[in-house]
């Protein structure tokens, strides 16, 4: 008679990676329509259309060893562990964000910042330091939550800042008032919330973390990840979850003996669906006919405008010498 062996898994973990582009009925929130519509919306969402997410190497081996599975999904990605496994509390998993799909850097908000990569000799250790800027660091030690039990939300984002950058699309909150910055100097702004407590944690200037190079190491830019070797130099975003926050037990996924908590907890990343100018133009003679007052967001399903709204295409900006004073989408009718 020949032995069976089985094993019984659970998840630690989910991350789900929601953009609002996608999700959004026009100018109305996705968490704003119906119930039965946001659930038929969730069914035909794919991150995998825009998005690819990858382990780490490190990662990868480090979940190979504990006999886990990472699996990536329709909202994003799954990690789950034999049963009778034991997580190390002090266990650092690490996920690369790339963009497979070009248009994703239309419709979405904050992508209108580069992401060089620099090189920067280091004479101290004879070592060469790489850097990719503008790099957003999404994590569960820093994220914050919205809402309380049985109905909190767990963000990887960081708290939004109170003071932008001045960059455009940054986020600035003040008070419960968030606002979205739709030019540069001058400084123009859009309001996304008065509530802003009662809506997503969207990714924002803010989860760029600052650089912290070895001392004496000069013309290092200011905000971005480290490249080391367990990093793609295509990355857009790093996740980093680690099994225990001790400031908020809510965002650990093992207990205080390194097993699963019997309901996982489930991570959200939000990108934001860009706000452009709508500018109608004559198909016959390219002419402008007219143009909508205030920027409209863009979205897959919907329109927040009267007339036509524009495809995910192209994304003009507007500007006065270098700044840029809006961003525009051309509508040909």
């Amino acid at each position: 008679m020949s032995e069976r062996l089985s094993s019984n898994y659970q998840q630690l973990f989910q991350v789900h990676v929601l953009h609002h582009y996608w999700l959004d009925e026009g100018a109305t929130l996705f968490d704003d329509i119906v119930a039965a519509a946001k659930a038929n919306r969730l069914l035909n969402y794919d991150v995998r259309r825009f998005l690819t997410i990858t382990p780490t190497p490190i990662t990868a081996k480090s979940l190979l060893g504990l006999k886990c599975i990472y699996k990536n999904t329709a909202l994003g990605f799954v990690v789950i562990a034999p049963s009778d496994t034991k997580i190390p509390m002090d266990l650092q998993l690490e996920f690369i964000v790339t963009v497979n799909h070009s248009d994703f850097y239309n419709y979405t908000a904050l992508t209108l910042r580069s992401q060089p990569i620099t090189e920067h000799y280091y004479k101290i250790e004879d070592k060469i330091y790489r850097y990719k800027e503008n790099v957003p660091l999404l994590s569960n030690l820093t994220g914050i939550s919205r809402g309380i039990n049985p109905n909190e939300t767990l963000y990887l984002s960081q708290a939004i800042p109170a003071v932008a950058d001045n960059k455009i699309e940054s986020f600035v909150l003040s008070g419960n008032v968030l606002d979205q910055l739709i030019s540069e100097q001058p400084v123009t702004t859009k309001r996304i919330s008065s509530q802003a407590n009662s809506i997503p944690v969207f990714v924002h200037q803010g989860d760029i973390p600052t650089i912290n190079p070895p001392i004496g190491l000069t013309g290092v830019p200011s905000e971005g990840i480290f490249l080391t070797e367990d990093i793609s130099d295509s990355l857009f975003a790093l996740v980093r979850i680690k099994a225990v926050r001790t400031d908020n037990d809510a965002f650990s996924f093992v207990n205080n003996l390194g097993n699963a908590k019997p309901t996982p907890p489930i991570f959200q990343i939000r990108f934001k669906n860009r706000s452009t100018v709508w500018r109608y133009l004559s198909k016959s003679t390219g002419a402008i006919l007219s143009e909508e007052l205030t920027p409209l967001p863009l979205t897959y399903f919907g329109n927040a405008g009267s007339q036509t709204k524009p495809s995910e295409g192209l994304v003009k900006p507007d500007k006065s010498g270098t700044k840029i004073t809006r961003l525009i989408s051309e509508i040909f009718v």
